[in-house]
């Protein structure tokens, strides 16, 4: 086992100073040869995990011809956002007016920030120069019941599909829980009360008449989607009050299968980026998550397409401050983020030099950085007062990671409006 002060020493060799997106290059080049880059965050609430974020993923789409830009979030509402930068509605007038109407449900302020701004307007303003396929923005999450429900109604009215009173069904088994997920799990796990064969039916019927809705490819691709995440969404919801490790493998595998979807409607030759938090992007088989059943995003991503086709960029900070709620569904409000804990990756990464730098993860330096370490993950819940008591997952970063990204010091991301 590496001591610390051997680790910082090689932190500090292996690692690469940077202040701008230029100093990022190798990483960039490096990522750019993978067919998926998966991009994490330590929080959902860091200013700079966004931005950073996203000229990593100007520069892959500009000058490696990546083809879509894919998230942790719904995709009725990401899938607005993809209709803007691609020209198709003029129902919105900005990006920031598109983030604000389509981004309701808490929390709202993961898209729904100042920070993506800049990144959708200059995704509307690169596709507007393309013919052919424009990049895409899409959200791969599972939480969009009723959202997808409602979407697949609203198209088959569109289209006068014959299909429409079986998603009406659908919807109206779902009414008397009122939108409330958890009420709605409750009544599925323990009296039996679901409404699993509406919605798989609902399902069939889109997968069986699915040359039905070839004429415009896009709007199909949004069809299957919501058509899986429904399914997918009534499955989480039935097991998450009794199984948390396997409602968590149930919104990886659905996010995975999403991802898959949208790069088959881009091509075989197509190159996607996935935004998502660490915990999802970061190989579950170097954390203790293995150890507990779990999978995630980066297990599966490397598992399907071959390790050499996934690139996986972890990011963190020493201290700062973050935007989450003391509870789930409470207001979003501006907290501190503690410098990292003695003994952490935080912690060793900042004595390695209190600066911003990266490191990537090679056969040269790879078994340095093998060790178990704890390695910080901040959820939309927090507690900065308790967070040694559970915000830190054990970790091999190399097995993780085939870089990481470190951020010194680092602050509160910026919502639009409520959150």
């Amino acid at each position: 086992m590496i001591k610390t002060d051997q680790l910082i020493d090689q932190i500090a060799k292996h690692s690469v100073p940077f202040k701008e997106t230029q100093d990022l290059k190798p990483l960039i080049n490096k990522a750019s040869n993978a067919k998926y880059v998966l991009l994490g965050e330590a929080s959902h609430g860091t200013s700079e995990f966004y931005t950073v974020r996203a000229e990593i993923s100007k520069k892959l789409i500009k000058e490696h011809g990546f083809s879509f830009i894919a998230v942790e979030g719904d995709w009725p509402a990401c899938y607005e956002v993809n209709r803007y930068i691609k020209g198709m509605t003029s129902d919105y007038t900005s990006a920031e007016d598109v983030l604000k109407k389509s981004f309701n449900r808490w929390p709202s302020w993961m898209w729904a920030n100042r920070e993506m701004i800049d990144l959708i307007e200059w995704l509307r303003s690169y596709n507007e120069q393309l013919e052919g396929h424009k990049v895409g923005f899409y959200g791969i999450d599972v939480y969009s019941l009723w959202e997808s429900m409602e979407a697949i109604v609203d198209y088959f009215k569109k289209i006068n599909s014959p299909e429409i009173e079986k998603a009406l069904n659908a919807i109206e088994c779902f009414e008397p829980f009122q939108r409330k997920a958890e009420q709605y799990g409750i009544s599925a796990a323990f009296y039996g009360e679901d409404c699993m064969s509406e919605v798989m039916e609902l399902l069939q019927t889109i997968q069986q008449n699915r040359k039905m809705y070839e004429e415009d490819p896009e709007a199909a691709l949004s069809l299957k989607i919501n058509a899986i995440a429904a399914s997918n969404a009534e499955h989480y919801y039935h097991t998450m009050v009794t199984n948390d490790s396997e409602s968590w493998n149930i919104r990886d595998r659905h996010m995975a299968e999403a991802l898959h979807y949208i790069g088959s409607y881009y091509g075989a030759n197509a190159k996607g980026i996935v935004w998502e938090h660490n915990t999802h992007i970061g190989d579950a088989r170097a954390t203790d998550m293995a150890s507990e059943g779990m999978v995630n995003v980066g297990q599966l991503t490397r598992e399907q397409y071959g390790e050499e086709n996934v690139y996986a960029v972890g990011f963190g900070s020493y201290e700062g401050t973050v935007i989450a709620a003391e509870r789930w569904g409470d207001p979003a409000k501006v907290m501190p983020v503690p410098k990292g804990a003695s003994g952490s990756w935080e912690s060793v990464v900042h004595k390695a030099g209190a600066t911003n730098k990266f490191i990537m993860f090679n056969d040269e330096n790879k078994q340095y950085f093998q060790d178990i370490i704890g390695h910080r993950a901040i959820g939309v819940v927090y507690h900065p007062q308790f967070e040694h008591h559970g915000n830190y997952v054990p970790t091999r970063l190399s097995d993780r990671y085939d870089a990481f990204i470190h951020i010194d010091q680092t602050k509160a991301l910026s919502p639009l409006g409520k959150s």
